[in-house]
């Protein structure tokens, strides 16, 4: 007989009861099968103990791995704050190398095996971050590599204890239903330009001016479409024009925006953003060498030769160009005013919604916060002027900064204090309306006004954004708020009813009279539908918001299951007549609203 002892470690032992040699053979199993189970949860839960070994510290392999992480993870991620996915300055210290690369190669597939820490992630952030099977070990290795260099050895500073109590469910009261189910009917699937989701990331839908209803709708991937019937024709090929065009890492990325010129019948001439990699050539709207660029968004003129032509043939110039902090929050919106008659001082002016480049989630906050900077602002030129600083399109006399005494002035700009103005538009009584995607915790609709500044970074919806510390959160306003002269939303809702604002119009077709005066929008993620009263939209005001109701082909459903997704890019559009449609990015798919009835 003897006694047999584990020792755990130095200043641990457990001594059991004297055992005999068989038994201590059968003891001997169980250790090891013991010791290899305590090894491989010390792995997952603490991996702080030999993590320098699991991480290369090679200078060119983290340096491959920056460049990885820059093209593949920066939109989402970053080593200071939370945004579109979660902050990764500790996760090598939180969790293993085996962990970490399993979760970059097939996040997806580690959720759906029922890991806790990847499910708790989908339950955060309400989406899954897509796989990444196209990295080989090595790229693995290096991006790894490289996040691990950038781990924090300190906390970020934080003054949230001077802002008062954070607001966890800024606002309590959820969105009721409208008692309205909206009927829609499939029209097409628009072409897939990718193996992965999205398929077709089909972004914004517009009727060209003048006669003959032409209908147009882009893939962010780079083509402009004309809808003919129930298919799609291609009307522009932007890569073939721009061979410097990119479309990665997706998100904002690619052919952002397009607008025809309200003379596009006389003229030709109409309007594209787009993306192009950093250092392309140099920019009109740029920044100190110290803060990276991780690509530039260009606007482009172009004159088609025949307006009435089914395809494109033509020239393009370009009219400016802005370096980016980060892939996300670009210039996503370019339109004109439907609503301005010839001769009326917008008739002809363009407005292109600059976001801040993710530059506040990235510690140069004071891009968007300095009014003389181009990032975060809502801008509004006349392209056919030539008085701007490069001489290449013009400043309106109207503009609300066009007569500053102070050099430094962006008279370019229009109104200011977004995160992302991701869309613009106008009520049919003349509102113009523009959205912000937010940070954590708000999404919000603005009524435009000339010269106003929104808050962002220090204000997100009607709340305070802590800009220079951690962004999960946001605080009450202060008792002297007024002092600031921020303008506040018109419409406003938190990330328990949704994750991204989808914006969308008021409603004046006629296919579902019940509709008609509500500005129907959604939420880019979760797919629910919603809307407003357009007659309660004012600044600061914040309409009641209420949620619709679907139904295809006679069955009531959602968008998370018509996609069979969880984020599902759901965006709106208005066609010829005030035709209401409503596609997805996920799949491609492109509904048209055909009936509205009370549930």
């Amino acid at each position: 007989m003897a006694t047999l002892t584990f020792i755990f470690s130095p200043s641990s032992t457990f001594t059991v009861l004297p055992v005999s040699v068989p038994q201590r053979m059968a003891y001997r199993v169980c250790l090891l099968f013991g010791l290899c189970l305590f090894q491989t949860i010390a792995l997952a839960q603490s991996p702080k103990k030999d993590a320098q070994a699991a991480y290369s510290t090679n200078s060119q392999t983290i340096a491959a791995g920056k460049q990885l992480f820059q093209q593949h993870c920066s939109a989402c991620h970053n080593f200071s704050q939370r945004g579109i996915g979660p902050n990764l300055a500790t996760v090598t210290s939180d969790v293993s190398a085996q962990w970490i690369k399993a979760f970059i190669h097939n996040a997806p597939e580690v959720i759906a095996r029922g890991d806790a820490r990847a499910k708790q992630l989908f339950d955060n952030y309400k989406q899954a971050m897509p796989a990444f099977q196209q990295l080989n070990n090595t790229d693995l290795d290096a991006l790894m590599a490289y996040i691990h260099a950038q781990r924090q050895q300190t906390p970020i500073q934080d003054n949230s204890d001077q802002l008062g109590p954070p607001q966890t469910n800024p606002i309590a009261a959820g969105i009721a239903s409208a008692g309205l189910r909206l009927d829609l009917t499939e029209m097409m699937t628009a072409p897939a330009t990718s193996q992965k989701i999205p398929l077709a990331r089909i972004n914004k839908m517009q009727v060209m001016p003048g006669p003959g209803n032409r209908l147009f709708i882009q893939d962010m991937r780079g083509t402009l479409y004309e809808m003919v019937g129930n298919s799609v024709r291609t009307f522009m090929s932007i890569p073939n024009e721009r061979p410097g065009f990119i479309n990665e890492p997706g998100l904002g990325t690619g052919l952002g925006s397009y607008a025809f010129h309200p003379d596009f019948q006389q003229n030709g001439l109409f309007y594209t953003t787009h993306t192009e990699k950093a250092n392309a050539a140099p920019a009109d709207f740029a920044y100190a060498d110290s803060i990276r660029v991780s690509l530039q968004w260009v606007l482009t003129e172009w004159k088609q030769t025949d307006p009435t032509a089914p395809t494109f043939s033509g020239s393009g110039r370009e009219l400016l160009r802005i370096n980016m902090v980060a892939p996300m929050h670009g210039v996503q919106e370019i339109t004109f005013n439907p609503l301005a008659k010839p001769g009326s001082p917008d008739y002809g002016m363009l407005y292109i919604g600059v976001g801040d480049g993710g530059s506040t989630e990235n510690k140069a906050y004071f891009l968007c916060k300095d009014h003389n900077q181009i990032w975060g602002k809502v801008l509004r030129i006349n392209p056919k002027g030539r008085n701007s600083k490069n001489g290449r399109y013009g400043i309106p006399a109207d503009n609300p900064f066009a007569n500053a005494t102070d050099s430094g002035t962006l008279r370019e700009v229009f109104c200011r204090g977004f995160r992302n103005p991701n869309r613009i538009s106008w009520t049919p009584d003349g509102t113009m309306l523009i959205s912000d995607i937010g940070q954590a915790q708000l999404e919000e609709l603005n009524v435009g006004i000339a010269g106003a500044d929104y808050g962002w970074p220090e204000r997100e919806g009607t709340f305070v954004m802590n800009y220079q510390g951690k962004m999960d959160r946001v605080y009450p306003l202060p008792a002297n708020d007024s002092d600031f002269h921020y303008t506040y939303p018109a419409v406003q809702y938190d990330h328990n009813e949704g994750n991204a604002i989808s914006a969308g119009f008021v409603y004046t077709g006629s296919a579902a009279p019940a509709l008609r005066g509500k500005y129907v929008f959604g939420d880019v993620v979760n797919g629910r539908v919603y809307c407003v009263e357009s007659s309660m939209l004012r600044s600061g005001k914040q309409a009641t918001v209420q949620e619709l109701s679907l139904r295809v082909a006679g069955q009531p459903t959602t968008f998370r299951q018509l996609t069979n997704r969880t984020k599902t890019d759901l965006r709106f559009g208005v066609g010829p007549n005030g035709d209401f449609y409503f596609y997805t990015k996920t799949d491609g798919k492109i509904y048209k609203l055909t009936g509205c009835s009370p549930e």
